[in-house]
């Protein structure tokens, strides 16, 4: 590990600086400040209209750099508020560190180490905390594992904490983008929107001290838990309605047809079972009733099963235009044999105007005894196809 020396002059390397936002810590924000300090001097305090001493205790810092909110808007608000400040002193990082104690300054060199060691620095590093510290509130387990649920719907990719304040965010990228929250619900907001432009979300191990005698919460158990909740909903539906289809095309287009369709619709690296059941899925899923809904149902639910996304969304398609009568009418000729009060007609009788409402019971058990059944003969014949073409090419290889 670097001396402190070495540890401030990587932080002017690579032009950080440390964001306080404070309210009402007049406990713990001297201790905070004083810990930072041995570090670096490049401190950023946003004091979000505190109505403690904290105005006094910030009167002994002159030397650093404050801004006063005269009412509390919350630490989103806050936070947004010193990255511009950042941005505007020509900082390329800002390390982020709660007021309230929790956290530990000596553990700012991990978060200087690993982005100076780091091949990449378009990243945004969160700070992981051991969940089972002695005096971590349970509750804080809980939101944490449902907000790291979220976090992996809306990016597809896995973090150890996404509710940890001890953050290094990249100042220019942040500052690019566009944010709607202003309380606890924007440290979900940034780790998302940052992920979906291209950086690098990662976490690195801290320690955290959770001390009732000192520490003051402002968390707000119900009405930031709706709040982030929702966040979290609007985040899903732009991950599914735009964010997922823009990358399918991005990575389309960036490969080219030949090499797309080797590489990501055939799956190399997947194993023939893994490529089969994604045939099966994406199959029952384009026959079944949920119309509109094909593609991001293939795409989610391959991801929730870990299989073959790319396969899955590939043949979710099988409800083109062209196919839909086929598809009505197989379904209600399927549900015909399972419903007793069954209607027949003939295949002319599907058109334009054929009323679906008026035969949907039939119609929503056909189609998932199609779905059923297709899924099943092409997830089958995939399987023989799949292994039959990995022979050929193990034996062309060995040959």
């Amino acid at each position: 590990m670097s001396t402190i020396s070495e540890i401030s002059q990587k932080i002017d390397a690579i032009s950080c600086c440390i964001l306080i936002p404070t309210y009402n810590n007049h406990k713990t924000l001297k201790r905070v400040i004083d810990g930072v300090l041995k570090y670096t001097s490049h401190v950023i305090i946003i004091n979000d209209g505190s109505t403690d001493t904290t105005k006094s205790i910030l009167s002994n810092y002159s030397e650093l750099e404050q801004i006063h909110l005269e009412q509390n808007k919350g630490k989103g608000n806050a936070l947004r508020i010193g990255l511009k400040k950042a941005e505007e002193l020509d900082f390329e990082y800002a390390l982020s560190i709660d007021s309230d104690g929790q956290h530990y300054p000596d553990d700012i060199p991990l978060f200087i180490e690993e982005l100076t060691n780091s091949t990449t620095k378009n990243m945004l590093l969160i700070g992981a905390r051991n969940l089972n510290a002695k005096g971590m509130p349970r509750k804080n387990s809980f939101a944490n594992k449902f907000s790291n649920f979220w976090y992996w719907a809306e990016t597809g990719h896995k973090l150890q904490d996404t509710q940890s304040g001890f953050r290094l965010y990249p100042v220019k990228v942040v500052n690019q983008l566009k944010f709607l929250s202003t309380k606890y619900e924007f440290e979900v907001e940034v780790m998302v929107k940052a992920s979906w432009r291209g950086v690098l979300v990662k976490n690195i191990p801290i320690r955290v001290l959770y001390d009732p005698l000192e520490r003051v919460s402002h968390y707000r158990p119900f009405k930031d838990f709706v709040r982030i909740s929702i966040i979290n909903t609007w985040l899903l539906l732009i991950a599914i309605v735009y964010i997922k289809p823009r990358d399918f095309y991005r990575k389309f287009k960036q490969k080219g047809f030949k090499r797309f369709f080797k590489e990501d619709l055939i799956g190399s690296n997947d194993s023939t079972l893994k490529k089969s059941l994604s045939i099966a899925l994406g199959t029952f899923i384009g026959i079944s009733p949920f119309w509109g809904f094909h593609s991001i149902l293939s795409i989610v639910l391959a991801a929730f099963l870990k299989l073959n996304k790319t396969i899955s969304f590939a043949f979710s398609n099988v409800s083109f235009p062209i196919f839909i009568p086929f598809i009505i009418y197989g379904s209600l000729k399927m549900g015909g044999l399972v419903v007793t009060n069954k209607q027949t007609f003939n295949f002319s009788q599907i058109d334009a105007n054929f009323d679906v409402k008026a035969h949907l019971i039939q119609y929503v058990v056909g189609s998932f005894v199609l779905a059923t059944g297709l899924a099943v003969i092409l997830g089958l014949l995939g399987f023989v196809v799949l292994s039959l073409t990995s022979k050929t090419k193990t034996q062309v290889k060995h040959g």
